[in-house]
């Protein structure tokens, strides 16, 4: 059995080729131009020695070539090293060597961080493409203009067939604990993926709209919007970048019909001060992962929009989703949702074992979803794929009914004076607050309880409040030991390029603010 990622094209292509499958501001693909741009983009990387086994990474953000050169690099049977495009040269520099990257597909608006990390790379990437806007001045000297190569190369090249387990995608964790470590995903593992967020989650067709706010070189926008909207044959609306504004008009002029985003894309739309002037009254269905989303949160949303919200969980390491609510008749509001089909879970304690529902411990994950491993990793690989089972380094809870429930990473975990504190029901609480736009909540260093509890806040606008009476806030509703004493103001929290707040920068910022210390 031979199975490539690039089928997803090409069957769309061949049943509806004159469908329109990318929307850009004003401009529109259609399937039979994405397959033959694809097609030609293969026959160039074939031209320049890149086959079987072989790794193209891409720093291009969302607009057409990324689909484009993501098909056209599955189809040599080589493997896509999708880069984050806010990384700068010496992190190029090392995702190339460490990935064995043989071609650099980049966005000319990133060409500096790319040359230089070329310049600094070991030396085994040998080509950089430059994708040129529209109005781009393009490649220069031994570099390769990305238009330039389709046009040389007519759209005719033969997919090569992959084996099921063949590496696809190469995705890089965040680097919490270290330097960032290459996911391999297999063929197998996105395709079931895919397949399974368009048919079996979101019960997708032709018609639907999806707007790619999430970045495409993020696995959650790569599987859950762009590989299940082209595998169901419907239409992608690409925003190079998000923003509140061009989200609302690009959900109006595109007829968007499924919204799928982290909880501070829905926070940012629900607290636009136009939002009242944008017509959203075609989206059917909201999708909220990459972190928990606060239920007040999810409520307001709600009732704003008019549309259900789905919450589901997932990782790099599993092509992303691994639970989902279904349906808002099976849906348990600040649940992560049942298992995905063909998927198991359930949650351990430290010696590996089952818990009883209710009781906390790591989530375990098996099923078709799951990476392969680490990239040359085979020690890190071993340490998170126990037994069959692959442990996600998240606290979790299930209850009777098989529903999840994710408390917190553990490395989020404080250990307050010999107690537990789950940040997220911390987090909970504050997000009642009525002026409380956004929150994290922190462990900073004590010398006599080991870590102290405390909260950064970002009001909403025109709102204010003290640290001490956001304190008393918090006292009334959570235990006494878990309670922030310390509280710090932001006017924004820092966020990763998808939108998660950057806890390790907060911790960074507070340990030393003194000024905001409450006791108590």
């Amino acid at each position: 059995m031979t199975l490539n990622l690039a089928v997803l094209l090409e069957e769309s292509a061949k049943t509806r080729p004159e469908k329109t499958a990318l929307v850009i501001g004003e401009r529109e693909m259609t399937y039979s131009a994405l397959r033959d741009a694809a097609k030609s983009f293969a026959g160039a990387l074939s031209s320049m020695g890149v086959g079987p086994g072989d790794k193209v990474a891409l720093l291009v953000p969302n607009v057409p070539q990324f689909v484009v050169a993501y098909y056209g690099i599955l189809s040599t049977g080589a493997s896509v090293v999708p880069l984050n495009v806010l990384l700068r040269g010496a992190e190029i520099a090392y995702h190339l060597d460490d990935s064995d990257a043989k071609v650099l597909v980049a966005w000319e608006g990133f060409l500096g961080e790319a040359r230089a990390g070329l310049e600094g790379s070991g030396g085994t990437c040998e080509s950089l493409v430059v994708v040129e806007s529209p109005d781009g001045s393009g490649a220069s000297g031994d570099e390769k203009g990305f238009g330039a190569l389709l046009r040389e190369h007519a759209p005719e090249f033969d997919t090569y067939q992959t084996m099921p387990d063949d590496t696809a995608v190469v995705i890089y964790t965040s680097g919490t604990t270290g330097r960032p470590k290459g996911a391999e995903l297999t063929h197998a593992n996105m395709f079931m993926n895919a397949m399974c967020n368009a048919d079996k989650l979101l019960a997708m067709d032709e018609d639907d709209v999806t707007i790619a706010v999430l970045p495409l070189f993020h696995i959650f926008g790569q599987t859950c919007v762009m590989n299940a909207t082209i595998y169901r044959g419907g239409t992608m609306a690409l925003v190079p970048r998000f923003e509140p504004e061009a989200a609302l008009k690009t959900i109006e002029g595109a007829g968007v019909t499924v919204f799928s985003g982290v909880p501070t894309m829905y926070q940012y739309l629900l607290r636009h001060p136009d939002l009242d002037d944008y017509d959203i009254s075609s989206l059917r269905v909201g999708v909220s992962g990459g972190a928990s989303m606060p239920v007040e949160v999810m409520k307001a949303v709600e009732e704003r929009f008019g549309i259900v919200i789905l919450e589901g969980y997932g990782l790099s390491e599993t092509s992303p989703t691994a639970t989902f609510n279904r349906s808002v008749e099976e849906r348990k509001v600040g649940s992560v949702g049942l298992p995905i089909w063909g998927t198991e879970a359930k949650v351990v304690d430290g010696d590996d074992r089952e818990v009883p529902p209710g009781e906390r411990g790591e989530l375990a994950l098996r099923g078709h979803h799951v990476m392969k491993g680490y990239l040359n990793r085979p020690e890190a690989t071993a340490e998170a794929i126990k037994n069959g089972w692959f442990h996600t380094g998240d606290i979790a809870t299930m209850d009777e009914d098989g529903y999840f429930y994710i408390v917190d990473r553990v490395k989020d975990m404080i250990i307050r004076g010999g107690y537990n504190v789950y940040p997220r029901e911390v987090e909970e609480a504050l997000y009642e607050h009525p002026g409380v736009a956004e929150v994290a909540v922190i462990g900073v260093p004590h010398e006599e309880l080991g870590e102290e509890v405390a909260a950064v806040v970002a009001m909403k606008e025109g709102e204010s409040t003290t640290a001490e009476e956001i304190v008393a806030f918090a006292r009334e509703r959570v235990a006494a030991y878990k309670y922030p004493r310390r509280v710090t103001f932001v006017d924004e929290l820092p966020k990763t390029a998808t939108g998660k707040i950057l806890k390790r920068e907060l911790v960074k910022g507070t340990a030393d603010a003194e000024t905001e210390r409450v006791t108590g």
